[in-house]
Formats: structure tokens, sequence, C-alpha cells
């Protein structure tokens, strides 16, 4: 076993209120030289930078996770974590088709830019992605773990788009074991005593990826980047 300080919530340039500094390469260089182990790249509804990102931390030494940021029906915002980039890019094909669909106005919400691991524009998104999509908070959870992803409450003690804000307490149904915090001391939320806590940064600026003073850190097992991403997917998913 090992300690890894982690970021498992950053957006991207893709997100359209992540600024367009945030690529996927600038983001694994800034986590790298802020010396964090384990980095997740978590836009909103789409995992369409994910690939470029895994990319870049492998060049830069780290080990890099695919993810979503999901806002499901209630307005609950989920993290969608996993270990192979095939399964983030099935679920993130799924979730394309329970989108509905906005035209983004990127003169009020952002551009929302898909590039490679070496910051080159390969296009942008039409659609807005920071509006709910069609599933529910339970339907999200189930698919996600049926593409073999792990959904953990997204920033449960905040009164945006937190879980306890738009529901009044983690709901029983969904099989979290995992919540996250903005802040590492928050009280647990309802429904969520005794899960395993995590704290991110939900980084939209390059100064705000946490750095090893401000991360916090897990003990995983494993070797290889696949082998760590998948002791910390068996962690979030059981919660110890």
């Amino acid at each position: 076993m090992k300690e890894f300080h982690y970021d498992l919530h950053i957006h991207s340039c893709l997100s359209p209120c992540g600024d367009d500094e945030m690529t996927p390469a600038t983001i694994a260089g800034m986590a790298a030289l802020g010396g964090l182990d384990l980095v997740a790249l978590t836009d909103h509804n789409t995992c369409a930078n994910c690939g470029a990102f895994l990319a870049a931390c492998d060049a830069y030494g780290i080990v890099g996770l695919p993810g979503m940021e999901l806002t499901s029906a209630e307005d609950v915002h989920l993290l969608c974590l996993f270990a192979e980039l095939c399964d983030a890019e099935r679920f993130s094909a799924e979730v394309s088709t329970r989108r509905v669909r906005i035209p983004n106005r990127p003169d009020i919400f952002g551009r929302q830019l898909i590039v490679n691991e070496e910051d080159e524009i390969l296009g942008e998104e039409p659609d807005l992605l920071i509006n709910a999509t069609l599933l529910s908070l339970s339907e999200a959870s189930s698919l996600c773990r049926a593409c073999g992803g792990v959904p953990i409450p997204a920033h449960a003690d905040k009164t945006a788009n937190g879980v306890v804000a738009m529901l009044g307490a983690v709901p029983a149904d969904c099989g979290f074991r995992t919540a996250e915090y903005a802040r590492a001391d928050a009280p647990d939320a309802p429904g969520a005593e005794g899960f395993l806590r995590i704290s991110s940064s939900d980084a939209h600026f390059v100064e705000d990826i946490r750095d090893t003073e401000r991360a916090s850190s897990l003990m995983l097992a494993g070797e290889t980047p696949q082998e760590i991403r998948r002791s910390l997917l068996r962690r979030l998913e059981e919660g110890k």
C-alpha cells in the first residue's frame, strides 16, 4: 500500500465554466508540478477530453482517471469515475442520448473546447453541457456502474447542486458508500454517515488545482496506473 495525493474533480476547457487555459495537458502538467499522484478529469456531462488527458498524464508520469460530473434530472451533481477509458467513453455515449439539447451561448456560458494532448483545438461541443440530463440520480448511478464506473455524490456540502441541498439527504437507494466534500472538515451529509469521505478541488481555473499541501490522500495498492485506478475504484465503491 502507498499513499496517493489526489484531486478527483477537475474541469477542462470543455466544460463551459472551465477556463480556456484548462487544457488536458495543462491540467496534467500543473498536477505533476504540484506533486499530485492521482488526478481525474470530470467535465460536465461528457468524457470527450479524457483520452487526451490520460495521454498527458502518462507523459507527466502521474496516474490519470477518466470521469464525468453528471447533472441528474433533479439537478444533483454526480461524480462518475472509471478505471478504463473505453468504459468512460461508453458511459459518455449513453449519457449523450439522455442530454437535453440546448445550443450553447459561448458569450454567456463560455466556450466548450475539445482538444488533444498537445493542446490543439479539435472542435467545440455545440450544445450546452451544464444543464440537467434526463437521468434521475438513481438511473445515473446504475448506468455508471453498468459501464464499470463508480458514482459519488459531488460536493455534498455545497448548496449549489449538492445532493443534500437538492434532495435533503443522500438517498439510500443509490447504493453510495463514498461522498465528496468541498471542505475536508465539513460534517457528514445526512444519509452519508459512515461513508468514505473524499475532498477535491472542483477546479475550473489553473490556480484551483490542488497541490500536496492542499490535497487529500488515500492509501492504495498497485504498481501500474491500471492497478492503481482499479484499487481506487474498489475503495470508492466499498467505502473503506
